[in-house]
């Protein structure tokens, strides 16, 4: 059964079918014919034999009204021997079936798999054998303008999920709190959750601060929601250690050193408002001493 993961992938193109031809241009170097339209065309790769082939998703680009290249979407989070001998029959299917150019496109849960997705399949046919264009997360842009953010929305989702980790993985999770603030909050709310699911723990708790001083600086509507959420479920299990924890993650975010008796004094509070209070402090501050005195 798909995972979570796997399927909020191929939501990213199901939401923008351009993203594509994004990935095509940019990391791979594929030179896409002029389009006008990207569209969802149906995944059902069928053959005239009884056995059923239906791709993760098709991504058809058209001018005039006319299929000029259709892109096969495929999510492979690990090895599976079987898509091999399906793959060959996906393109050679969506070629006679919309009678223009077909390119399988492989997006990859790490470069291991990537490197294995890419290795030339042999059909037996002399002269024949297709290499599949695997894009592993070392191949996916690094997205960090929050300018340009809410204009590709999905390609800085992806961005994000593969640089958590990345030395300006600051301006990623920003220009990621751009582009969810410009999309409909049921799809803001799963691609944060995506993000996370993927994310190393230090990065998920780095993102998550981030999230909160923009809930204080800018009030965004996605930003009071996560963090309405974050409270009510706090009240449940303790309202007071969510907020120290939320302190916590804003000053590791911001790299300001806590010293043992301060983070005791942190996780210690049980006054709300004195820990929305020193919250509030640590969005602008540059030391512990700004914070708690």
């Amino acid at each position: 059964m798909p995972s979570t993961t796997h399927e909020a992938l191929i939501e990213l193109f199901r939401n923008r079918p351009e993203l594509a031809a994004e990935l095509l241009t940019e990391p791979l170097g594929i030179m896409v014919p002029r389009f006008e339209q990207a569209r969802l065309d149906s995944g059902d790769l069928t053959d005239l034999a009884p056995t059923e082939y239906r791709a993760d998703a098709v991504v058809v680009l058209t001018r005039n009204g006319t299929a000029v290249l259709a892109v096969i979407i495929e999510v492979q989070l690990a090895r599976d021997k079987r898509k091999r001998r399906t793959w060959p029959v996906y393109l050679t299917t969506l070629h006679a079936r919309l009678r223009c150019p077909a390119i399988l496109l492989v997006l990859c849960a790490d470069p291991d798999t990537a490197g294995w997705c890419a290795a030339p399949i042999h059909v037996g046919h002399p002269g024949w054998e297709l290499r599949p264009l695997a894009l592993g997360p070392d191949k996916v842009p690094v997205v960090t303008d929050v300018d340009d953010a809410p204009h590709a929305p999905e390609l800085v989702v992806l961005s994000a999920m593969a640089h958590g980790t990345h030395p300006d993985r600051d301006k990623v999770f920003r220009a990621l709190i751009a582009a969810l603030e410009h999309v409909d909050e049921d799809h803001a709310t799963l691609y944060h959750d995506v993000v996370l699911s993927v994310l190393p723990e230090a990065a998920r708790h780095h993102l998550e601060a981030l999230l909160l001083t923009r809930k204080y600086e800018y009030q965004s509507d996605f930003a009071r929601k996560y963090f309405g959420q974050g409270k009510a479920e706090g009240e449940k299990a303790g309202r007071a250690e969510g907020e120290a924890n939320a302190l916590l993650a804003v000053l590791d975010a911001r790299e300001i050193a806590v010293p043992e008796e301060a983070k005791s004094r942190i996780t210690e509070c049980t006054d709300l408002d004195q820990l929305d209070a020193w919250i509030r402090r640590a969005v602008t501050a540059t030391r512990i001493e700004d914070v708690l005195d």
